[in-house]
């Protein structure tokens, strides 16, 4: 059973940290702002407190804290989450699912960027439930296309028995534009957050982790990000991953930085936010627009049902679909019409006398 709201401890700049707990393990996750919940996926390197020293990154969740409640958390084994590590994709799934459910406001919006990539987009083909929105930024869906089979096994070796040169050798892959200090200072970041081994498993689980079978699961309405000139993650797969999901948009932002918070965080920052519930982007439609002009049919029948108050579940035994295919018709009912939630759905649907009589 998680422990949702144990063990508070105050953090810099306002940043709350508590601890989920549950048989298997325990999990660090982080809270600034308030409104909709926006819980982001789990780094390469993330260390809850360290990360929130820095000014730019704590100036660009900050700016996504000013609307939402803003949820970051440390994998198991590193940062302030203890205990052993379990890289497998199932194992970092169910800490994903653990902070989810310590948040307590599921559905959630998803921000899976770089590593967390892959993980944030299997819970949500899995857990359709879980979640409402999934913006993924800077990530791919296998592993073994970051690099050669020679390039991944020599920097994983080099992470595993030579953690300060290790080090080093990613700050220059992640910081392109960085100055030597820059560079020595994420260095020196990566070490005080995970140890040698648990740096080594965690580099070779990002490029073993393979969910191409899994993408086009998801349900959920999707922004994917990528910067064009990324040495990381190259560009090319996060277009896969754009063109394997079902309705997902594809935005390529000009830059080489691989981190978010870096080099031009504003036009990140302005495209996570122009896609979030209740957000007044240019192409959002009023909510008010003719039903019958932009929904199918089917999204019909699904936004009635939605209205006389039925779940997912409720919904699929009336209309003989299972309760995925019911809740990707409802996330493509609020993504068309521009409706923040479920409740909103059903009184559009009330408003434009819907209900089945």
């Amino acid at each position: 059973m998680v422990g949702a709201r144990d063990d508070p401890a105050a953090g810099p700049a306002g940043q709350t940290i508590r601890f989920a707990r549950s048989d298997a393990r325990t999990v660090a996750w982080a809270v600034v702002g308030a409104g909709p919940p926006l819980v982001v996926g789990g780094w390469w390197m993330a260390h809850l407190e360290l990360n929130w020293a820095d000014p730019a990154f704590r100036a660009f969740f900050g700016e996504l804290a000013g609307g939402h409640t803003v949820v970051r958390y440390d994998r198991p084994g590193s940062g302030l989450s203890p205990g052993i590590p379990d890289h497998s994709l199932d194992g970092e799934v169910a800490a994903l699912v653990e902070v989810v459910s310590a948040v307590g406001d599921a559905p959630v919006t998803l921000l899976g960027a770089s590593s967390g990539g892959p993980v944030a987009a299997a819970l949500a083909a899995r857990r359709a439930d879980l979640v409402e929105r999934l913006v993924l930024y800077g990530t791919y869906a296998d592993g073994s296309h970051l690099a050669s089979p020679a390039v991944r096994d020599q920097l994983v070796a080099l992470v595993g028995t030579h953690w300060g040169l290790g080090s080093r050798v990613l700050a220059d892959l992640f910081l392109p534009g960085a100055t030597s200090a820059e560079r020595d200072e994420f260095a020196r970041f990566q070490r005080a957050s995970a140890s040698a081994g648990a740096a080594s498993a965690s580099l070779a689980a990002a490029y073993a982790v393979d969910v191409r079978a899994e993408l086009d699961q998801v349900a959920a309405p999707t922004l994917v990000l990528h910067r064009r000139d990324d040495r990381a993650v190259p560009v090319a797969l996060g277009r896969d991953v754009a063109a394997t999901i079902p309705g997902a948009s594809f935005v390529a932002l000009e830059g080489d930085e691989h981190f978010p918070w870096r080099g031009d965080a504003d036009a990140v920052r302005r495209a996570v936010l122009a896609f979030l519930p209740g957000s007044a982007g240019p192409d959002r439609r009023s909510p008010d627009v003719a039903p019958a002009s932009v929904l199918s049919p089917r999204e019909l029948d699904v936004l009635r049902l939605v209205a006389e108050g039925m779940a997912d579940r409720e919904i699929a035994r009336r209309l003989s679909l299972s309760p995925h295919t019911v809740h990707r018709h409802l996330a493509n009912v609020r993504s068309k019409l521009a409706l923040p939630s479920r409740a909103a759905a059903a009184a559009y649907a009330e408003r434009h006398h819907l209900l089945e009589h």
